[in-house]
């Protein structure tokens, strides 16, 4: 296949590439500088600008470009957080939906943070929007991906978890901490984690490219979500040091602010509904499987 890639620098991004090639996909990368004569294609959101000519013929289109959503939420990151995602989406999307000859697929990054904070609760694709900042961007950003629907493209929006790599992401922050012996549950521990591991992220995404079963919202999560204070536990024994030093809730609102409240605090035990239906093989179900593979050159 002829597959375009957004965002093929971040996280997903550069683990997906090389799982791509080695299957003997022609993968091109949509960047804000782009190499003539390369398969590399310009674009830029901020400007309204995209080489919409260089997109005809591809096959599949794998949009994962938008802000990192880590740091404190001023008025500036949550503008860069949201447009970077919203209209991001909706340049490329308009674009797609006007080409002679466009792709069958998009593939589009989403988050399970359109459920908001929903305690113990159950959460499938069909449950409602939750309340909150994440929420409304993840409405607005699936809404931007509605032009390419409507011309007929398959559009399939992957809901990521708590994204686990050895690479980056939340993982590797915990990480200093709990090597060090200070790391400990968030708040009281009981909110739901729903994680996956950049492995299944890659065979999650490579499923789906030719997978018609697979249309609209998709929970890209583990089977097995797990509550923060199970997630600690099992991270510091997989790293053989003790998980003593809670973060009070008061202190992680304190520190990180309205992050904390909808990311480290909020609980969303999520279940990928969608994937199991369709057959999808996790290879990481487990926590502690993935944490220890993840992590075994640097596990005694």
């Amino acid at each position: 296949m002829k597959i375009l890639v957004t965002g093929s620098h971040g996280l997903v991004g550069s683990a997906l590439l090389p799982a791509l090639m080695a299957d003997g996909h022609r993968v091109l990368r949509l960047l804000r500088s782009a190499t003539p004569g390369t398969d590399e294609i310009l674009w830029n959101p901020d400007a309204n600008q995209i080489d919409a000519a260089a997109l005809e013929g591809l096959d599949v289109v794998v949009h994962l470009a938008g802000e990192n959503i880590a740091g404190q939420w001023t008025v500036a990151k949550k503008a860069r957080i949201r447009e970077s995602r919203v209209a991001g989406t909706r340049l490329l999307c308009e674009t797609l939906s006007k080409l002679d000859r466009p792709p069958h697929a998009l593939i589009v990054a989403s988050a399970i943070g359109f459920y908001g904070n929903r305690g113990d609760e159950k959460l499938t694709e069909e449950s409602a929007m939750g309340s909150g900042f994440l929420p409304e961007v993840v409405r607005d950003w699936e809404a931007a991906a509605q032009p390419a629907r409507e011309h007929g493209i398959r559009v399939v929006q992957l809901r990521f978890g708590i994204i686990l790599s050895a690479h980056g992401g939340a993982l590797t922050k915990m990480l200093p901490p709990f090597r060090f012996g200070l790391g400990g549950r968030v708040g009281n521990g009981q909110q739901w984690w729903s994680w996956i591991s950049i492995e299944d992220v890659v065979g999650t995404i490579c499923f789906s490219l030719s997978n018609e079963t697979l249309d609209g919202p998709v929970n890209t999560v583990s089977p097995n979500p797990v509550t923060n204070a199970e997630f600690t536990r099992i991270l510091g024994g997989v790293l053989c040091r003790p998980v003593i030093f809670p973060m009070p809730a008061v202190v992680a609102r304190l520190v990180l602010g309205q992050m904390a409240e909808e990311l480290l605090l909020a609980s969303a035990c999520v279940e990928p509904a969608q994937l199991r239906r369709a057959g999808f093989q996790f290879k990481k179900p487990n926590l502690e499987v993935g944490l220890r593979s993840l992590l075994a050159p640097s596990v005694p």
